[in-house]
């Protein structure tokens, strides 16, 4: 059983308090706004795009019209985009122009024929795509991106051994609070969007969790459509991933619909024999995961996995 006890000194999967991050759309209410809270709960913002809107500055950080402008003056590790959806193909174009390395998609609505065109381009040029519709991520006691944990985190999370990956944001928030309120802590929550077409998936990110020793084991929050728990199951199977792995699948009342009934957002769209809810907890199950139904349920697995690494 791996050490589930975290690190003091070791870096976070994909965010961390060190991390430069550059905000798109830093000039609207939205931006200003999760940027506060972004910076106090530790993130390091260097700067900020805003078409047009360069030389302003937002408090301290400094604002430019272009990223091509941001780059020259800064480092930058990280850019979430603050930007509404029919903005959000150019904004993401330029952002893999410039090769930024990790760009986080919070919008919602995003065309899918945007998505497809950004997804392709950052696949070419070998940058990481968090989104679209993703809530944000945090990395517990150290950094946050988008509204994930509000504008006081510290109530919902707090540092410790379980990473949390969720397709609904919603939820994967709530299962860090669950957790939080009963003493287990967090290393790293990614909300990786709930729409069909996203860029990274459960299985890379699971095996940025395998390296990082601050995590001793990871759950997933599942839904019906797509093949994301499918792969993850694949991946066990293949023995990719060796850290206990607990997840919760939900979506069975969809599974039941009449034939060419959906019900829903696009994510959850059950199709050719693909998404269907009790077939992803079949195969994880089989895989070697706790596939847990409950809160409670979750709670004890948890508990029993942490403990046996102590």
């Amino acid at each position: 059983v791996p050490d589930c006890r975290a690190g003091e000194s070791a870096m976070s999967i994909l965010l961390d308090g060190k991390s430069r991050v550059m905000v798109q759309g830093l000039t609207g209410d939205r931006g200003r706004h999760h940027a506060d809270t972004m910076r106090d709960y530790g993130t390091n913002i260097v700067c900020g795009v805003a078409p047009g809107r360069g030389g302003q500055n937002v408090g301290d950080i400094p604002v430019y019209s272009t990223i091509s402008e941001a780059r020259s003056e800064h480092e930058i590790d990280v850019t979430v985009l603050f930007v509404p959806s029919r903005f959000v193909r150019a904004a993401a174009l330029e952002a893999v122009e410039a090769r930024i390395p990790h760009i986080h998609i919070l919008a919602e609505g995003v065309p899918y024929h945007d998505s497809a065109h950004i997804l392709a381009a950052a696949d070419e040029a070998g940058v990481m795509v968090i989104g679209p519709n993703s809530q944000g991520m945090l990395s517990a006691g150290k950094a946050k991106l988008g509204a994930t944990g509000g504008p006081d985190p510290s109530l919902m999370f707090k540092p410790g051994p379980v990473g949390i990956l969720s397709r609904s944001g919603g939820m994967g928030a709530e299962v860090a609070h669950f957790l939080t309120r009963h003493d287990i802590g967090q290393s790293t929550y990614v909300s990786i969007g709930g729409d069909l077409l996203i860029g990274t998936g459960f299985t890379p990110l699971l095996e940025k969790f395998q390296a990082d020793p601050e995590t001793g084991c990871v759950f997933i929050f599942g839904e019906a459509g797509t093949g994301h728990e499918e792969a993850v199951a694949e991946m066990l199977a293949q023995k990719r991933f060796a850290k206990p792995l607990i997840a919760m699948v939900v979506g069975d009342g969809l599974a039941a619909l009449p034939k060419g009934m959906s019900f829903g957002h696009t994510g959850t769209l059950i199709a050719r024999g693909e998404g269907d809810p009790f077939k992803k907890k079949e195969m994880l199950r089989e895989a070697g995961a706790h596939v847990v139904s409950s809160f409670d349920e979750l709670l004890d697995v948890t508990r029993d996995i942490v403990a046996q690494a102590l």
